[in-house]
């Protein structure tokens, strides 16, 4: 087999293989005799078909056997043993000529074909200890605590029929008739609905204009629909509700103590206390971290200036593109809302692009010469996460996980991409500092990697964040697109 480069510019390369058609041939009768004693002839006995006869009538097939072995194993050893890494699968170019290609299958021709490919480069890691982070941290009250208790303890919350008016935090139960222009539109209608007052789960107004009412009194209450309202048939237009008030019932008093503890199916109020504790330390936590994270890339990003593979900035730019308009089209902007134009925005995203993949190759480098690897196990958790975020549809992606080339990969990035940052974090030069969580979670602007202009989306880093804003969910309870009034 004969290696020619034919393309070595920047980090493209073009390689031209040419095997010789005797040897391509010797490989052929190799395979014809392992099969001669197997296969089966109308005239021959087992074992004693000639060369000849067996060549005429399996030679091709055998040949393109080989042809398609050779594309598919080769590229790989040849680019090892030149000591390359490709960033991409390498594209692999045969002859279309007809006659041609023929010829190759009959071992009257050299076979040839081009590999195309671009190289990961060469990255010479340097020393991370010059890497200076500030790490947020927030200190959790115990008012903190107590408050985020008293908004779980709602759930148990239990209420209690009064004769008097509704007012803020009662509990009123009704029957309800939603019209539009006099019209009644399909789920907009309930009966022995309730509604918290102050819990502003239905459309603004609506729970205003039910204070001063008692039970057994009719109203009917005008509001306007949200125009960003899930249901277009809805959005933006004027309504009325008949309501038709059933029970008014004032909230009982919350304490907490052990007896919330247990209605909240745990032992004690201590054991209570900890645990919604822990979750707000986990919450900021997490903060902290992706702003540790930006930090350091930041700095590795100055630290790190090589020409990234084309191919892999190109496939990155085009995941950005394809979420940023989708999110503007959703949301029913242009890039002059953005303050931007689709010239502007195009080429910063690019630029979001090229960072992204040259820190996840630097990450990636890290990780190798750390010997940092992916187990199992940490792949199976990452897969029942997935399983979790889809009730019922288990068998579709599991399948899909196990059928799509390439697609563990989604999974086992963000696992080693976290242990190189678990890696990174240890090694570099940390300092804490407490700060409040108001400060904690405030925007960082200038630490924004995704911006369309002035107005700026989320954070984008390489990690692979989501470059755009995400989008508030739709409203809970029922589905607003069924013209619920909630």
């Amino acid at each position: 087999m004969q290696v020619i480069e034919t393309l070595a510019e920047g980090l493209k390369r073009e390689l031209k293989i040419i095997i010789p058609a005797a040897d391509m041939e010797a490989q052929m009768n190799e395979r014809l005799a392992d099969v001669k004693d197997k296969v089966r002839i109308n005239g021959f006995r087992p074992g004693k078909v000639p060369a000849g006869h067996l060549k005429k009538m399996y030679g091709k097939s055998v040949m393109a056997e080989l042809v398609n072995e050779i594309v598919r194993e080769r590229p790989s050893t040849i680019l090892s043993e030149r000591g390359e890494k490709s960033a991409t699968q390498p594209e692999v170019a045969m002859t279309e000529d007809e006659a041609q290609a023929e010829k190759i299958l009959n071992a009257e021709a050299d076979f040839e074909f081009t590999l195309s490919y671009e190289v990961i480069p060469a990255i010479e890691l340097k020393p991370v200890d010059g890497i200076k982070v500030e790490r947020e941290v927030v200190e959790v009250s115990e008012d903190e605590v107590n408050e985020q208790i008293m908004k779980i303890a709602e759930s148990a919350r239990s209420f209690a029929t009064k004769d008097g008016v509704a007012e803020d935090g009662d509990r009123v139960t009704m029957d309800y008739l939603g019209k539009v222009d006099g019209v009644a539109f399909d789920g907009g209608k309930d009966e022995d609905a309730e509604l918290v007052i102050g819990s502003n789960r239905f459309i603004p107004g609506f729970e205003e204009q039910l204070k001063g009412l008692k039970a057994g009194d009719e109203k009917v209450i005008n509001v306007t629909f949200p125009t960003e309202y899930p249901a277009a048939n809805l959005a933006g237009k004027d309504a009325t509700f008949d309501i038709t008030v059933k029970e008014v019932a004032a909230p009982a008093a919350q304490e907490i103590n052990d007896e919330l503890a247990t209605k909240l199916g745990l032992e004690s109020v201590d054991k209570l206390k900890e645990i919604v504790r822990g979750q707000i330390e986990s919450q900021y936590g997490n903060v902290t971290r992706q702003k540790v994270k930006r930090q350091i890339l930041d700095q590795l990003d100055e630290m790190y200036k090589f020409e990234a593979p084309s191919r892999l900035v190109e496939a990155e730019f085009e995941n950005i593109w394809r979420q940023i308009n989708t999110d503007l089209a959703q949301s029913g902007k242009t890039f002059e809302d953005e303050d931007t134009t689709e010239e502007a925005a195009r080429e910063e995203y690019r630029t979001l692009a090229e960072r992204r993949v040259r820190l996840g190759l630097v990450l990636s480098e890290i990780g190798e010469k750390a010997e940092i690897e992916v187990t199992e196990e940490e792949m199976q958790r990452a897969l029942y996460a997935q399983l979790q975020q889809f009730p019922g549809q288990e068998k579709q992606i599991i399948d899909f996980f196990r059928n799509t080339p390439g697609a563990s990969a989604s999974l086992r990035a963000p696992i080693f991409e976290e242990k190189v940052m678990d890696k990174l974090i240890a090694e570099v030069n940390v300092t804490d500092k407490t700060v409040t969580k108001e400060e904690l979670l405030a925007e960082d602007e200038d630490g924004d990697d995704a911006k369309p202009a002035k107005k700026k989306a989320k954070k984008a880093t390489a990690e692979g964040e989501e470059a755009a804003p995400k989008k508030k969910a739709a409203p809970k309870k029922k589905a607003a697109a069924e013209g619920d009034a909630e």
